[in-house]
């Protein structure tokens, strides 16, 4: 048999076109997976006490489109979930992005959104340009509040520091003036009800799709023949690399099962100080299980591994456009998704990708 489509990732972006697929163009369709299972990056098991972990690190679902809510609503109930944040800070629990909770943990200030401009307006450092993420924190909110808060973690998490990336990293946290002490503003802000797994096994479970878990890209197509292939990996290693490795920074998390019902009193806790981890999740939170024990992991960002975060600076942009520019005279291939497109999406841009892709496809398929 010849598929009329082997997708290659059985993540968000390859779940959704292959479903879209599957569901809307009649195409027969082959999901392959390196990984022995669905959902990527947000595969969220039970791990070996009954709690549901998210075993990739924390996956908050937020967006404000209203298609991609609309579109993943088919396959899931939700559960209403704020995600708050909190820094440890000398002994002290900080909330982020920076607020005016944030002000009044760290000062003891209790200031309205006027006082709050104020504050940032004596603090922060007048810049010609932007030119990278420590600049874009200093020019918002001064030196002091960089390095409490931003400076240390940041060198962590990325193992360089923060003027060596572009702003955009450090940028895309907010500031607020008022006591919003929501991580995100986004319209729609909710969790799976079930959890991520169940809704990828609902999205791929069509007469349509065959899935082959726990075999790597090469292996399958060598194996099956296919008309069209939508990789979802990343870009430099479907090229053989042939112009270097494209930089990427991984994690590597520690789970810990502790005997009480719960061990910090937001999801998240950030370490930005001389700790080797990054922050600490605790999944209760997330996943609203009551459980009398509770499981958290630690994260430690590690320069080798899977690749979890493209690395955002103008060399490694370069060297991405190379590929970029082989994979757009690649005869019957579709790139998209995080690895393939070398871009650090949130799970809703993600979606809305594929979305997008899935209708390329099928102008094609119909023409």
């Amino acid at each position: 048999m010849t598929y009329d489509y082997l997708i290659v990732g059985a993540g968000f972006a390859g779940s959704t076109v292959a479903e879209r697929l599957a569901s809307q163009s009649n195409a027969r369709v082959l999901v392959a997976d390196a990984r022995d299972h669905v959902g990527g990056n947000a595969y969220d098991p039970l791990d070996a006490n009954g709690i549901r972990i998210h075993r990739y690190g924390p996956h908050i679902f937020h967006t404000s489109s209203e298609r991609v809510v609309a579109y993943l609503s088919q396959f899931t109930r939700w559960r209403p979930y704020e995600h708050r944040v909190v820094a440890s800070v000398g002994g002290r629990n900080v909330p982020l992005p920076i607020s005016a909770r944030t002000i009044a943990a760290l000062y003891g200030l209790e200031l309205d959104p006027a006082g709050m401009e104020a504050f940032f307006a004596e603090r922060r450092e007048r810049l010609p340009t932007i030119r990278n993420s420590e600049d874009a924190i200093v020019a918002r909110v001064g030196r002091e509040l960089y390095e409490t808060l931003f400076a240390n973690y940041t060198r962590k998490q990325w193992g360089v520091e923060a003027r060596a990336l572009d702003a955009s990293v450090c940028g895309r946290v907010p500031v607020r003036t008022d006591a919003d002490d929501r991580y995100f503003s986004d319209t729609f802000q909710a969790m799976p009800r079930d959890g991520y797994e169940p809704l990828f096994r609902r999205m791929l479970d069509h007469p349509n799709i065959e899935l082959a878990l726990g075999e790597p890209y090469e292996s399958v197509a060598d194996r099956v023949r296919f008309n069209h292939l939508v990789y979802t990996g990343p870009i430099d290693a479907y090229f053989g690399h042939c112009f270097g490795p494209l930089p990427y920074r991984s994690l590597e998390f520690r789970f810990e099962t502790l005997d009480c019902e719960f061990h910090q009193a937001t999801a998240v806790v950030n370490h930005p100080g001389p700790e080797p981890f990054t922050r600490v999740t605790e999944f209760k939170h997330l996943t609203g299980q009551a459980h009398p024990k509770t499981t958290i992991s630690r994260e430690y960002p590690r320069a080798a591994g899977e690749p979890y975060y493209p690395i955002p600076r103008p060399e490694n942009r370069a060297l991405y456009a190379k590929y970029a520019a082989k994979a757009a005279a690649e005869p019957n291939v579709t790139f998209v998704g995080r690895l393939a497109e070398y871009r650090y999406y949130n799970m809703d841009q993600v979606v809305a990708s594929a979305l997008a892709t899935f209708e390329d496809l099928a102008t094609e398929r119909v023409a």
